[in-house]
C-alpha cells in the first residue's frame, strides 16, 4: 500500500509521508535526560501526539516510557473525585506496564497498586504507591500525559498536579518519575484559570517548575523538501522539490497540518506539481471547512478580548510588540494565531490570514444587510412617527 498525506490523527512513517523529527526528538530527549518537567503548549493539529509517539520508541531503551493520552484513557466519569480519578489512573498506568518488560519487584509493586485502586484509593496513596513502583523499576520512568486539555474543567486533576510538583521537587529523597512531560493546547496555568480566577492564583502558579519548550515543531523549508523527496521518489512527477516548498511554506509558514492538506489536496486531486496547482490546494482549504479552521473561528466568536486583538491586527494594521506576559498575545499565540516575528506580533500564516479577514468581512457585511432590512420594514409600519396598526 503506498503512503499518503495525512491530516487527521497521528501520523505513522510507514503509512504516511513525514517530515524527519529526529532533530526534534534528539532536542527533547536532551531535556528528559536532565530529568525536566515539560509542558508542549501548541495549536490543533500541530503534530503533538505524533512527535510523543515517535519520542516513546527513540528513548525506549533507556526509560519505561508511559504515554497516557486523557482523551482515550480517561473518560469524564473518571473525574468525578480524587478517589475516582486515582482508580482510573492507576489502572491507565498498570495496563500502561503490560507492555514493558518487568521483573518481580515491579509486578509486586504493580499488584499492590492494583488491589489498592479496588479499595478506594485517594490521591496520597495513589502517589504513594507510583513511588514504590519509581523506586523498583529497572529503568527511570518516564510519564507523558498527552491531550491533557481533556480535564481542564477539574479540580481533581489540579490536585493531582500539585501532588506531582511535590514529588518531583522531593525527587531526591522519594523516588518518582524521572521526567514528566504534559501536552495539550493550554499550558497548566490556562488550565487553572479556568477553575479558579482569583488574581492571587492567576499570577502565583504553585505549578511553575515546567522548563521551556523552544522546540520549533513548525516545518521548515528543509523539512518540507525531504517530505516531497521521498514523494517523489515513488511518484516520479518531475517537479521542482525547492520551488514548490519554498511556496508552500510562503503560505503555511510551515503549519504541520496546513503543509499536508496542501500536499493532500494536490496529490489526490491528480494536479500537476507546480505554483498554479499549490494556488489551486489553497484556495480549497480557504474554501473549505475543517477542524482547524472551525475551532479558529470559534475561538473568535467565543472570546472578545481575542476577537478585538485579531481585528485590529488585522484592519488597523497596528504595530504590537510581541510581549509573553500579556494575557491577550499569550492566548493568540496559544490558539496559533500569531507568531513571534522578530519581536512583532503578526498572523501566524497567510491560509489563517485570509480566512479570518474574509469571515470577519462576511461577518459584517451580514450585519450591514440585516440591518438595512429591518430599516426598510420598520418603515412599511412607521406613519409620521407612529406606528400604523391596521
Amino acid at each position: 500500500m503506498s503512503k499518503v498525506f495525512n491530516v487527521t490523527g497521528n501520523c505513522d512513517p510507514n503509512q504516511h509521508y513525514m517530515v524527519d523529527l529526529t532533530s526534534r526528538l534528539d532536542a527533547i530527549k536532551k531535556m528528559v535526560d536532565k530529568g525536566q518537567y515539560i509542558t508542549i503548549n501548541r495549536g490543533r493539529q500541530y503534530g503533538k501526539t505524533t512527535t510523543l509517539i515517535a519520542l516513546e520508541q527513540y528513548i525506549s531503551d533507556e526509560y519505561y516510557v508511559l504515554n497516557m493520552d486523557f482523551q482515550n484513557e480517561m473518560s469524564s466519569a473518571g473525574f468525578k473525585d480524587e478517589y475516582t480519578f486515582s482508580s482510573a489512573f492507576a489502572d491507565a498506568f498498570i495496563f500502561l506496564f503490560e507492555y514493558v518488560q518487568t521483573n518481580g519487584e515491579i509486578d509486586n509493586a504493580l499488584s499492590d497498586l492494583k488491589k489498592a485502586s479496588s479499595e478506594n484509593i485517594n490521591l496520597v496513596s495513589l502517589f504513594r504507591h507510583l513511588s514504590k513502583i519509581c523506586k523498583v523499576a529497572l529503568k527511570p520512568i518516564v510519564l507523558i500525559i498527552d491531550e491533557v486539555d481533556s480535564a481542564s474543567n477539574n479540580q481533581v486533576f489540579l490536585d493531582f498536579l500539585a501532588q506531582l510538583r511535590g514529588y518531583y521537587l522531593s525527587r531526591t529523597e522519594l523516588p518518582t518519575f524521572h521526567s514528566v512531560i504534559l501536552a495539550g493546547v493550554h499550558d497548566i496555568r490556562n488550565l487553572k484559570r479556568k477553575i479558579r480566577n482569583d488574581e492571587d492564583h492567576k499570577h502565583n502558579s504553585p505549578w511553575n517548575i515546567s522548563s521551556p519548550f523552544d522546540v520549533d515543531m513548525n516545518f521548515s523549508v528543509k523539512d518540507i523538501e525531504g517530505m516531497l523527496t521521498e514523494y517523489e521518489k515513488d511518484h516520479h512527477t518531475g517537479m521542482d522539490i525547492v520551488k514548490i516548498s519554498e511556496q508552500i511554506y510562503d503560505y503555511t509558514s510551515g503549519y504541520p497540518v496546513l503543509v499536508s492538506m496542501v500536499c493532500k489536496n494536490i496529490d489526490e486531486g491528480k494536479l500537476i506539481w507546480n505554483t498554479e496547482s499549490v494556488i489551486c490546494a489553497v484556495k480549497k482549504i480557504i474554501t473549505s471547512g475543517t477542524p482547524l479552521l472551525e475551532s479558529l473561528i470559534n475561538k473568535l466568536e467565543n472570546d472578545t478580548d481575542l476577537n478585538c486583538f485579531v481585528y485590529n491586527l488585522l484592519f488597523y494594521g497596528k504595530k504590537i510588540v510581541y510581549n509573553y506576559y500579556e494575557t491577550t498575545i499569550r492566548s493568540a499565540e496559544m490558539y496559533g494565531f500569531i507568531k513571534n516575528a522578530d519581536g512583532t506580533v503578526c498572523i501566524s500564516n497567510r491560509i489563517f490570514e485570509t480566512i479570518i479577514y474574509d469571515w470577519y468581512i462576511s461577518t459584517e457585511a451580514i450585519s450591514n444587510s440585516i440591518f438595512a432590512e429591518g430599516t426598510n420594514d420598520k418603515n412599511q409600519f412607521i406613519t409620521s412617527g407612529n406606528l400604523d396598526m391596521e
